[in-house]
């Protein structure tokens, strides 16, 4: 019969401080207890001191720690075991693969965007740069001079400026009055008779002709003026031309904008390439979640191999091992991590690795159209 070491008289896990029912749930315990059997609580109805308080912070980080430890070590160097570890019950071993994606994720993004802003070298994601500069002066301050500027063909036009007056070639229009030439307004009535399908599209382009012309940036203004309804459809519509506008000035705050969404948008799709693995692998029995669970550990070895490079990818100036991350590493990885979980023949895994990348493939950018589209409307 095994005995247990006395506790310190002073110790919250000593036999003096210990309850019939935890204080936590109400579990009914035995004093023999140390810990409850339902919720895992230690088993004291001792006051909180001092000590007592820094000893169970210190004792709960050594615990996360040892999650984190054993999560990162299996994510990086046993594909395809972690999850069929955790599926199989090793669950108090691993982080929680949803939070733990989450968190290295956004980690990612998060250091990407502080070494692009204090960075001068181009990010591998955010490569967006501001290569027009140009300089505006006053037409009327040049009087007797040629301006020339290059026009979208790459060829040249000339303003003559004299004595004050700008005179434009004929053939030379500007764009505030080519669009005057081309507006086509259309009334509610007008809309009414468009089939429902187009007509979203007919209004925002009308309304992006008329914003152009006039430069009304108030949605009721630009509405009353053209005699629409005010309503949220029709000034949210109209507001979208602010966006393109901001987005036209600043393409790279949308680019941080995007990406800082990629996270969320990756969990959201995980639900939808679930199911092509449910379907493959619908004779291994495993559960629809499990096969979520396998995603979701994929997604994160690649965001945490990304974290890693960003490092020296960043002292090299290059994005040399980013590049060998994804061409080589990263397919390796994801086929090993398919024997291990699945465990089936070389065969068989190498038929449905292919396939899988393919439905990734299509399946990623019809999402990702759409992701686009949505964050474009809510920016």
């Amino acid at each position: 019969m095994s005995r247990t070491l006395p506790e310190k008289s002073n110790s919250r896990k000593a036999f003096k401080y210990r309850n019939n029912e935890c204080l936590n749930c109400g579990h009914p315990l035995d004093l023999s207890d140390r810990y409850c059997s339902y919720c895992s609580q230690l088993n004291t109805n001792k006051q909180l001191s001092l000590g007592d308080f820094f000893g169970e912070f210190v004792g709960s980080i050594i615990t996360y720690d040892s999650r984190l430890r054993f999560t990162i070590k299996d994510l990086l160097f046993k594909p395809g075991t972690i999850t069929r570890n955790y599926v199989h019950g090793q669950r108090l071993k691993y982080a929680n693969p949803f939070r733990f994606f989450l968190s290295v994720s956004i980690i990612y993004f998060l250091l990407q965007s502080i070494i692009t802003t204090f960075s001068t070298r181009d990010s591998s994601l955010l490569n967006i740069q501001d290569t027009q500069k140009n300089e505006v002066k006053d037409p009327l301050s040049t009087s007797g001079q040629n301006i020339y500027f290059t026009n979208g063909e790459g060829s040249q036009d000339t303003l003559k400026i004299e004595e004050g007056n700008i005179l434009i070639n004929s053939d030379t229009l500007s764009k505030r009055e080519k669009a005057l030439q081309d507006f086509r307004y259309l009334s509610e009535k007008d809309f009414d008779t468009i089939q429902w399908s187009n007509r979203m599209i007919e209004r925002f382009s009308m309304y992006r002709d008329f914003y152009e012309i006039h430069d009304i940036k108030d949605p009721v203004v630009a509405l009353d003026s053209l005699k629409h309804k005010n309503t949220a459809t029709n000034r949210w519509l109209y507001d979208k031309n602010n966006t393109i506008e901001k987005v036209k000035k600043d393409p790279f705050g949308f680019a941080n904008f995007l990406m800082g969404k990629i996270p969320f948008f990756l969990f959201f799709f995980t639900p939808v390439f679930a199911f092509f693995f449910w379907v493959l692998y619908s004779k291994k029995k495993y559960t629809y979640m499990e096969h979520m669970i396998f995603i979701f550990h994929i997604f994160s070895f690649l965001f945490l191999a990304m974290l890693i490079c960003l490092l020296p990818d960043l002292l090299l100036g290059d994005d040399v091992f980013s590049g060998i991350l994804f061409v080589f590493i990263g397919p390796f990885y994801f086929y090993k991590a398919l024997r291990n979980f699945y465990k089936q023949n070389r065969f068989i895994t190498i038929i449905k690795f292919v396939l899988l990348n393919n439905i990734f493939f299509i399946s990623s950018t019809i999402a990702a159209l759409l992701f686009f589209a949505i964050t474009a409307a809510t920016y």
